[in-house]
């Protein structure tokens, strides 16, 4: 058995566009988990997770520990209170967004099943992105890029 405390977690933060800069701690990978995914958030004052999306692959349930975050999903924007939980199917049912509208850090738990490949839809940016476990196999595009079955194929 593998333990690890997330009573003072140490957030890594990725180098990510204004709006978008979030800290995390991946607690899955540390603990050698394959089959279900768990990160420790922290969303600063006017900042956001991820742009609204949806996945194709993976169910995700969202636990609130400090702050009010607003949730954003398919039938609206909602602020959420500390020990609130959300679950967020496959579909477009379960599109969400996670921002921080506050003047206080916000802190929260995401957890997931983990599928490869995985398929996320941006609806906003007209986007999907495949993740395949493998950045030379993992593409995001636009979806009016679809090209025919055929397109570059020769007999």
């Amino acid at each position: 058995m593998q333990k690890l405390s997330i009573a003072t977690p140490q957030f890594e933060y990725e180098d990510a566009p204004s709006g978008y800069n979030s800290g995390g701690v991946r607690l899955g990978k540390a603990l050698g988990a394959n089959e279900t995914g768990a990160t420790v958030y922290e969303l600063p004052p006017g900042e956001a997770l991820c742009p609204y999306h949806y996945e194709r692959s993976e169910e995700e349930w969202l636990v609130v520990f400090e702050g009010t975050p607003t949730l954003r999903h398919p039938g609206g924007s909602e602020r959420l209170d500390p020990w609130d939980v959300v679950f967020f199917p496959i579909g477009p049912e379960g599109a969400h967004k996670v921002s921080n509208e506050t003047d206080q850090p916000v802190r929260f738990l995401m957890f997931s099943t983990v599928k490869t490949p995985a398929v996320c839809v941006y609806p906003d940016s007209g986007k999907i992105g495949v993740f395949t476990g493998e950045d030379i196999d993992s593409v995001i595009v636009r979806r009016s890029s679809n090209v025919d079955y055929w397109d570059g194929e020769t007999g």
